[in-house]
């Protein structure tokens, strides 16, 4: 299969996952949020990603011994910065809503997830690449506004409708609320900084054994030790605060587990592809596959919406949508274009032991 077509396969793949797992969280009631979410996260950050790492890299264990302590530091401290910016993402949604706290996070965490590592790889990556992933950037971010609109628009509606949707404040509140979200979408790019910081460990890990995409595993290891610790312990924190440890006992809270199984396994599902994808692609890969992930996620969560009947009613507002639908797939394939332009070997001579095992057949 072509060296880059099935990359970003693996993304478009994650991309799926990525825009349905929310669908769980309309299931969290009978229980407290913070009791759901601490199944969520054990799920997700821990048994998921433990179980599918030691099943494809061997001495796993070895491996992250063995790891850089700069890269082992690093890659879980930008993994709890990231739980931290999850935090403020809810904490915004009570001041802006959350349409407009989706689209300013979506948008600022796509850029700022590709642009940092560009910023720190800068001299890996072909020249010839970078308009059009400055232009597949801009057209995303483009995409996300129109997108968002969209969403403000139907919530305005539903609003005309006497319908219940989040409040939305006004005044200094309202631009605290802008800054709060501005802060939680740049804060939530530290998830794909932190694996972007995990090269070594993925090199350790195919010195082991491992196949070229499945070191991606090895590396979210390191990233959700930190992301797990903000998360579960904000959630203990909650539970002991609102002394809700027992609505574990609530009639109907095994339908609410179960949701928060299911979304936990699709959540890691899409970062644990999206890292194959990127293992793959060598230095662009965050590059590429963070904004384009983030970007198809929305088109997935959308239609979703849609099967849901949450745009039922709304032609003026879907069509908009729709147009957001299309800005992003163009976006997706000029982005995927310059994936393609591949930096100059003799600049990047450290790449080629971590893909040269799978591309041999191109490069002979």
């Amino acid at each position: 299969m072509n060296e880059f077509l099935f990359p970003l396969l693996l993304v478009l793949l994650a991309s799926v996952f990525q825009g349905t797992f929310g669908l769980g969280m309309k299931y969290v009631k009978p229980l407290a949020w913070e009791a759901w979410w601490i199944v969520h996260a054990t799920v997700a950050m821990v048994i998921f990603p433990l179980i599918w790492a030691l099943m494809v890299v061997p001495d796993l264990g070895a491996v992250i011994a063995s790891a850089p302590t700069n890269e082992l530091i690093t890659g879980a401290l930008l993994g709890f910065v990231w739980g931290v910016g999850g935090i403020m993402f809810g904490v915004s949604v009570g001041y802006i809503g959350m349409s407009l706290t989706y689209g300013i996070v979506m948008g600022l965490c796509s850029i700022a997830g590709a642009l940092i590592p560009l910023f720190l790889r800068y001299d890996s990556v072909n020249p010839d690449s970078l308009p059009y992933l400055y232009t597949g950037l801009a057209l995303l971010a483009i995409a996300v506004v129109i997108v968002t609109i969209a969403g403000l628009q139907r919530d305005k509606k539903l609003a005309e409708g006497n319908a219940n949707i989040e409040g939305i404040k006004k005044g200094k509140a309202f631009r605290i609320g802008l800054v709060i979200a501005s802060l939680s979408g740049i804060l939530s790019a530290m998830l794909a900084v932190g694996f972007d910081n995990t090269s070594e460990i993925g090199k350790l890990a195919e010195e082991a054994g491992a196949l070229p995409r499945n070191t991606a595993l090895a590396r979210w290891i390191v990233v959700l030790a930190g992301a797990y610790l903000m998360n579960a312990g904000y959630a203990i924190f909650l539970l002991i605060k609102n002394k809700s440890f027992g609505s574990f006992k609530t009639p109907g809270m095994f339908s609410a587990l179960k949701w928060s199984i299911i979304a936990g396994l699709l959540w890691f599902a899409a970062l644990g592809t999206y890292g194959q994808g990127v293992a793959l692609m060598g230095d662009i890969g965050t590059m590429i596959c963070w904004p384009v992930m983030l970007g198809l996620s929305l088109i997935v969560s959308n239609i979703a919406a849609l099967i849901t009947g949450e745009w039922k009613g709304m032609q003026g507002p879907l069509k908009l949508m729709a147009l957001g639908v299309l800005v992003i797939i163009i976006a997706t394939v000029v982005m995927a274009y310059a994936s393609t332009l591949k930096a100059d070997e003799q600049l990047v001579p450290d790449r080629v032991s971590v893909v040269a095992p799978l591309h041999e057949g191109f490069l002979a």
